[in-house]
């Protein structure tokens, strides 16, 4: 089992910068791939980000790449999603999410995920 805590939502104005991070707790944090998702109202809840257990990986959908970058420490059993340019159209609730898989490769679909956070919310907003 994981437990898993996120933080560092709120509004911002576009172009402007927010850093999420996912606390996690209750297993060897090195072996889960871990992701971030966000879901707006009415729409399906969308890979943002992904990173293998050893970090070494990582995958950032095409809406973000170039403006969001997600890493994690293995020391702190922390995942980061720092997201610079913000967009009206990023608004959602972001989600942390982990799946115990193998260590070295990334996953980017929900349903590879067994353990969610219960999500922050981040509104780009002028």
């Amino acid at each position: 089992q994981v437990q898993l805590v996120e933080s560092g939502g709120g509004l911002v104005q576009p172009g402007g910068s927010l850093r999420l991070t996912c606390a996690a707790s209750g297993d060897t944090f090195s072996r889960y791939g871990m992701g971030w998702f966000r879901q707006a109202p009415g729409k399906e809840r969308d890979i943002v980000a992904a990173i293998a257990g050893n970090g070494v990986r990582t995958y950032h959908s095409d809406s973000v790449k170039g403006r969001f970058t997600i890493s994690r420490d293995n020391a702190k059993n922390t995942v980061y999603l720092q997201m610079n340019s913000l967009k009206p159209e990023d608004t959602a609730v972001y989600y942390c999410a982990a799946a115990n898989g193998y260590y070295y490769l990334v996953y980017s679909r929900p349903e590879n995920y067994n353990f969610w956070g219960q999500g922050t919310q981040v509104t780009v907003s002028s």
